[in-house]
């Protein structure tokens, strides 16, 4: 069964035939009659070859057909919106049907292959993407470019090999940019961006990689003075790249002026070798991006000549004279226009990936059978004087009223606290259970009304496991009067997780005014003061777990605390740093080597 969106298209529209294995091409679509069209749905695409990623299964799910038949807007012309008009859809899809239709660029079975065997894939398709760039017209600067990185889903490599060239361009002479934006352009140098350090992040004025300049040889001398000033984590430093952007402290005469950027060879361009005093390898296994090596970068004594500082902004003369053009800032603004470019680029569509997933899947997702419990059975009873179980007692005892505290330290009282907990859940069940009888007073079916109240139910059943949390808390630290140094800290522990509760969902605690504004005020100061009391004692409470190093198995969470030592450490180990690169002979050293033709 094929759904059709309320706005169809009117002229046949070529795309992949995903219906089919992706392997076997594209084909033509019929388009439906024009009387289901209008003047924007000349973009849409039929929704089983649009969709459908090579299933075996026939037609679409009826839940997810019955949804798109009640859309109250047309689809199409949303989709144009958001694109920013008919001529970027038109452009996006063609560059979608261009990379889908290529068998190399196909993602079948790439769950279900190693580190090794997606980075390989990722190198195979970023080459194969430069000759395709060629076959088709499309230029970096054209309209089709923005939209390549998206078709291709992100698993490509070379994608700081753009930040590279963009580091020259935005902070090289123009001299330094006819001589390296060629090379990197035509791929005879894969260029990186090392930036963050191991101990240092977003800290950008606190890195410890060092340039100090030799004026007798007009050359800088890079070092990595200690672990926390190694470069990690720059995407296709760990086996591709063979230069990087370098940022270290620039020192001359033994002054430091601050961050500055160095273009440096770290690999051979005949055998891809690191090249003298260059220490760099993978840095094993994330959580994600298996096909991106992501790497460390460490240097001892690497010399590059004076002209491989970027000085667009900022110069050092042959005598050792010093010149800036501009905000020492100017630096970091690389890296500032990639974390915008990230959101745009990388974040947003994720997100939508994300959000694209959770839907669907939630519009065929089947529950258990409706039975009315999980609260609303409880008030029931205890409205009629039936026995109930202990933890709901306190339904039969709601009473209006407003919460005595009077200045901050009444809210480090237990009793406070609790009681607001057990105000702010009784209101919300109450409240929730009149609205279905409402709503089941006035026709509306069991099914449906309880349908209508997930929303307050599902916040009626947090208030209420809230409340017993705060509740049981709170007793259990008053029975620890015989530990007096326990007792202290799981009351500041208690008192924390509560007004934690009060802080964060200030709304429902305002509501009907049982809590003022200015007593909301009274938790937020004690809330913070809080914070800073626990502080001191935070490392000694997670000591208190009792977690081996074993059983933790965490670079970052060792007992010793020597994170940095710890990760450089397994990232040696990482089976990638002791293996031949399976990308070099095959990819990296015809791309270098410019013979892309015998590929």
């Amino acid at each position: 069964m094929q759904v059709q969106h309320l706005n169809q298209p009117t002229e046949t529209s070529p795309y992949c035939s995903q219906a089919n294995h992706p392997l076997q091409g594209c084909q033509q679509v019929t388009s439906p009659s024009p009387s289901q069209s209008n003047s924007v749905s000349r973009m849409a695409l039929p929704e089983t070859s649009k969709y459908s990623q090579g299933s075996v299964l026939d037609g679409v799910n009826p839940d997810l057909a019955s949804e798109r038949q009640t859309a109250s807007f047309s689809v199409e012309k949303l989709t144009v919106w958001l694109d920013g008009g008919v001529e970027h859809t038109r452009t996006r899809r063609a560059v979608v049907e261009a990379i889908e239709c290529d068998p190399v660029f196909s993602r079948e079975n790439q769950y279900f292959q190693s580190q090794n065997e997606r980075y390989e894939a990722a190198v195979r398709k970023a080459v194969h993407l430069h000759k395709k760039m060629h076959e088709m017209g499309w230029t970096e600067d054209g309209p089709e470019f923005k939209y390549i990185y998206r078709a291709v889903s992100g698993d490509i490599a070379f994608l700081l090999h753009r930040i590279f060239k963009r580091s020259i361009l935005m902070l090289g002479s123009d001299q330094q940019i006819a001589k390296w934006i060629p090379l990197a352009t035509q791929y005879q140098i894969i260029g990186s961006y090392a930036q963050t350090e191991l101990g240092h992040g977003t800290y950008l004025q606190g890195l410890e990689t060092t340039a100090v300049f030799d004026m007798t040889t007009q050359e800088f001398i890079l070092n990595t003075p200690k672990i926390s000033a190694m470069k990690w984590w720059p995407g296709d430093m760990g086996r591709s790249a063979t230069h990087t952007v370098v940022f270290a402290q620039l020192y001359i005469h033994g002054k430091c002026y601050g961050v500055h950027p160095f273009i440096v060879q770290i690999r051979s361009l005949q055998d891809h070798s690191l090249c003298p005093g260059i220490t760099a390898g993978d840095i094993g296994p994330k959580m994600n991006f298996e096909h991106v090596d992501n790497g460390y970068l460490l240097l001892q004594n690497v010399r590059v000549p004076r002209e491989n500082m970027l000085n667009k902004f900022c110069e050092v003369q042959p005598d050792g004279n010093y010149i800036r053009r501009g905000s020492p800032q100017i630096n970091y603004f690389t890296m500032t226009t990639v974390r915008i470019s990230l959101l745009a680029d990388e974040v947003l569509t994720r997100l939508m990936k994300a959000c694209t997933i959770a839907i669907r899947y939630s519009a065929v997702r089947r529950q258990s059978k409706l039975m009315p419990g999980f609260l609303v059975k409880c008030l029931k009873a205890v409205s009629t004087g039936q026995p109930v179980p202990p933890s709901v007692t306190y339904l039969a005892a709601v009473k209006p009223g407003k919460c005595p505290a009077k200045n901050k330290s009444d809210f480090l009282c237990s009793d406070i606290y609790t009681e607001a907990y057990q105000h702010m859940a009784a209101r919300l069940i109450i409240s929730t259970a009149a609205k279905l009888q409402d709503l089941t007073q006035s026709g509306v079916k069991k099914h449906d009304a309880w349908n209508l109240c997930t929303v307050q139910l599902a916040q009626a059943a947090k208030a209420h496991c809230h409340y017993i949390t705060v509740k049981n808390f709170a007793e259990t630290v008053e029975k620890l009067k015989t530990e007096a140094g326990i007792q202290k800290i799981m009351k500041h522990l208690c008192d924390l997780f509560a007004l934690h509760g009060i802080f964060s969902n200030a709304g429902v605690f305002l509501h009907d005014g049982y809590i003022s504004g200015p007593q909301m005020d009274m938790v937020t100061s004690s809330y913070l003061d809080l914070l800073a009391v626990i502080r001191k004692d935070a490392v000694p409470l997670v000591d208190a777990f009792d977690f081996t190093d074993k059983t933790l198995n965490s670079a970052l969470g060792s007992y010793d605390g020597q994170v940095y030592q710890r990760l450089y450490e397994w990232a040696q180990k990482s089976p990638t740093n002791t293996q031949m690169n399976p990308a070099y002979k095959r990819y990296l050293k015809p791309l270098l080597h410019n013979r892309l033709s015998k590929l």
